[in-house]
Formats: C-alpha cells, sequence, structure tokens
C-alpha cells in the first residue's frame, strides 16, 4: 500500500497540473478542517512545540498572542504590508517619496507573467521572488542561471499559496506577482538584519541576524542595546557587538512604519551605515518559534495588550493603499 501511494505522489510531482491542483486542494482543505474542528490540529501542534497548553481565550505569552493575531486579527493593512510589492506604496505614504526611495531596496521589475522578465538586462546579481510568500526566493550571484527553470519555478509560485494551512490570513487577498530586486551584499556576504519587535508602536526587542561564512547567528538585545542572555533554538547565540552608529535612525524608522499595528517585527538591512527597509512580518515563524530560557516567551507578551479590532480606532490607517 505504501508503494503505490509512493507511486501517486512521484506522477502527481511529474505532472505540472497535478502538482499545483494537489497544493491548492490540500491547503484550503487542511485550512477548512483546522477551523471546524476548533482549532484542534493548532493546539496540538502547539503544545508539542512550545511544551504548554494554546490558551486562545486568554493568551499570555508572544507565541499564543501571534496564534491569536493569526485566528482574529482583520486590520486592513496586513495584507497591504504583508504583500512585498504593495508594501512599497505603505512606505511611500508613511515617510513620503524622497525618504522612501533612499530606503526601498532597488526594485528592478515586477510581473505576473515571469515569461517577460528581461534577464538579459539584469545586473550579475540580483534576488528573484514572490511578493505573496516567504522564505521563497532565487538568489543570483555571479550572472550565471537557467532561464527556463527560473521562469518555471516562478509560475509555480503563482500558482501556489501560501500560509493558507497556517491560518496566515495576511496572505490571502494579495494578488500574486513576481518581483526582481537588487542584491545586498556586504564584502560578498549578506548584510546584517536588524529585526526589530514591535509593540503598539515601541519596541522592546531588537534580533540581530549576522551571517559569516554561511555561519548564521542571532543576538538578542532590549530596546537600549543592551545584549540579552536569550537564543532561539534554531540558531547559535551570536555575540555582543558594538552599539551601531545608525541604530538612533533604525529604531525611529521602525517604529515609524509600525503605529498601526498592535504588534510587528520590522526587518532592516544596514549595509556600510546606509539602511534599507526589509519587510514588515506579522506572523515570526507562525507563532511557534522558540526562545531559550522558555519564560521569555511570556515576557515579551507582556508588552502586548490584546484588544480585538484595535485598528478601527486608530485614525493613521492608510487605507488608500489597501488592495
Amino acid at each position: 500500500m505504501n508503494k503505490f501511494y509512493q507511486k501517486i505522489k512521484e506522477k502527481i510531482k511529474g505532472n505540472y497540473f497535478l502538482f499545483i491542483i494537489s497544493i491548492n486542494v490540500k491547503a484550503r482543505i487542511l485550512h477548512l478542517l483546522i477551523k471546524a474542528f476548533g482549532y484542534f490540529y493548532t493546539k496540538r501542534k502547539f503544545y508539542q512545540k512550545m511544551g504548554y497548553p494554546l490558551n486562545l481565550k486568554n493568551p499570555q505569552s508572544l507565541n499564543e498572542k501571534l496564534i491569536w493575531k493569526k485566528i482574529y486579527d482583520r486590520n486592513p493593512l496586513l495584507p497591504v504590508t504583508a504583500d512585498k510589492y504593495q508594501v512599497r506604496s505603505y512606505i511611500k505614504e508613511t515617510l513620503g517619496e524622497e525618504q522612501a526611495k533612499e530606503l526601498l531596496i532597488p526594485l528592478l521589475y515586477v510581473t505576473d507573467k515571469p515569461e517577460t522578465i528581461p534577464f538579459e538586462k539584469l545586473p550579475t546579481a540580483f534576488i528573484i521572488k514572490p511578493n505573496h510568500a516567504s522564505g521563497r526566493y532565487i538568489i543570483i550571484e555571479d550572472g550565471k542561471f537557467n532561464k527556463e527553470k527560473i521562469i518555471d519555478t516562478c509560475k509555480k509560485w503563482l500558482k501556489i499559496p501560501y500560509g493558507l494551512d497556517r491560518l496566515e490570513w495576511a496572505y490571502r487577498p494579495i494578488k500574486r506577482k513576481i518581483l526582481v530586486e537588487q542584491l545586498l551584499r556586504d564584502d560578498a556576504t549578506i548584510p546584517k538584519e536588524f529585526k526589530f519587535h514591535i509593540f503598539h508602536g515601541k519596541c522592546k526587542l531588537i534580533a540581530l541576524v549576522n551571517n559569516i561564512m554561511n555561519n548564521t547567528t542571532i543576538s538578542f538585545f532590549d530596546e537600549n542595546w543592551n545584549i540579552l542572555p536569550v537564543k532561539k533554538t534554531t540558531h547559535p547565540q551570536g555575540s555582543k557587538i558594538e552599539r551601531p552608529k545608525n541604530f538612533k535612525k533604525m529604531l525611529t524608522l521602525a517604529e515609524r512604519l509600525s503605529k498601526p499595528f498592535d504588534y510587528v517585527r520590522m526587518d532592516l538591512y544596514s549595509l556600510k551605515g546606509k539602511i534599507f527597509i526589509g519587510e514588515l512580518t506579522h506572523y515570526p515563524a507562525s507563532g511557534m518559534g522558540k526562545y531559550e530560557p522558555g519564560s521569555f516567551s511570556h515576557e515579551l507578551g507582556k508588552h502586548w495588550k490584546i484588544k480585538a479590532e484595535y485598528w478601527k480606532k486608530g485614525k493613521n490607517l492608510l487605507l488608500s493603499t489597501t488592495v
């Protein structure tokens, strides 16, 4: 029986249309089942991962509140800022065209038809990614690539939903596109990434992601750049580094762009003193990221006051940028 199912899987993977259909059907069925059974699957997975029951009625930890956000938060700016293309409009409207131009990673091309990408006009180094997903990208560093393979991958991206089976609502309304951006490099390595965790407009945690020789470490700091005795279970703990000269500017920028949200992680890059905006992340690790010590998630949760439809009270929602 196992061999029979294995053969079916191989046939589906080998057929483009069957593969796309199966992925979409699977995601939608799982999404409906999760909701129909009172989020039993989500609660079970949470307990297996975090080691304590998920409390959606009175969430306390950061992890619990992230799951709550996925299920209940329908701030109309969530899809806008989760969209890697539309978020540029939000940033321009918030900061102004001139400042946004200095901070946004240069966009080389955008399309919903991958076959139209002008590969012959692109620089030697660039990155290709869909606007509606996380963790999907193709990096080209030396000008060598298989054009047909890239086009095929991009077409699959456009057909496959993201986050549906994990209840990540913000990605559902996004009109799918493919982005080609300039590749940021700091002496042939990925520039340092600063992830600002913002609660009600105020930063309470910064994660510094440092990649040296393909070895990624994460260091955690408070809003005053004091290193914290905390680590993520997925990465080695990084060492303390000197407070960046542009830290205050990054902090102010992160808090300004985060104003319409009760919680968001604002990701910025610092490249030779110049700041670039990465993305606004609403569901880090889909609410399943684990810290050591485990109590740290509860400490972070204290900064986040859950309130249904908090966004209706705000006067600063840029609704003209909604998709």
